[in-house]
């Protein structure tokens, strides 16, 4: 792991939207918080709002209503993952493929984070992951259907970890938001049923 940060000390696991998964945020750089796979913006009325805010396209990230606020106050953070699932369509139907480092390594991806006040008093944390086109890009092309346009997480490297939590504009965090080297990659199928052959992490 690049951030000098002991393993969470709370459970999590394979993570869908709605799911628990540690963040390490640049409110909180030297800790990891329990946070929901999905944004949940102040003014959402309950949590199941996470089925769709789980991404953020970065080309609207400032002006749609669930993740604006989010964004406009620089509030970004780091998601790790050891892998992601996307569905690969080249067989003809969708099969589960599992996307991770070729070196093994924990991969960073860069998001934004909300917190909200539960009825306990207790702070809520939510995330979602920042995406970009990859309509080009040699990995990432190969996923979803075929006539989508094809979209990727920001896999961050190693020694940008600390500048992703660190920028202070809209433009230094946009300098970061930048397709992954396809070298880095390795991919390979790993089927799960199509009904849960969609985004997951580790």
């Amino acid at each position: 792991m690049a951030l000098p940060l002991p393993p969470p000390d709370f459970d999590y696991g394979e993570a869908y939207p709605g799911s628990i998964v540690p963040i390490v945020t640049n409110f909180a750089p030297r800790m990891w918080v329990p946070a929901s796979f999905g944004l949940i913006p102040s003014w959402a009325k309950d949590a199941k709002i996470t089925r769709s805010t789980y991404n953020a396209r970065t080309e609207t990230v400032g002006e749609k209503p669930s993740f604006r606020d989010a964004w406009r106050r620089g509030q970004l953070c780091i998601i790790p993952a050891s892998a992601i699932y996307e569905p690969c369509y080249e067989s003809g139907k969708a099969i589960r493929w599992r996307i991770e480092r070729a070196d093994g390594k924990p991969m960073g991806i860069a998001g934004i984070w909300e917190r909200g006040i539960k009825e306990s008093g207790l702070p809520s944390w939510s995330m979602s992951m920042l995406t970009i086109n990859a309509d080009g890009h040699p990995v990432m092309q190969r996923f979803h259907k075929p006539a989508d346009e094809k979209r990727s997480v920001v896999i961050l490297p190693e020694d940008a970890w600390g500048d992703w939590l660190r920028a202070r504009s809209e433009a230094a965090a946009r300098a970061m938001l930048r397709p992954t080297e396809a070298d880095i990659l390795r991919v390979q199928p790993d089927p799960l049923s199509v009904a849960r052959a969609t985004d997951s992490l580790f």
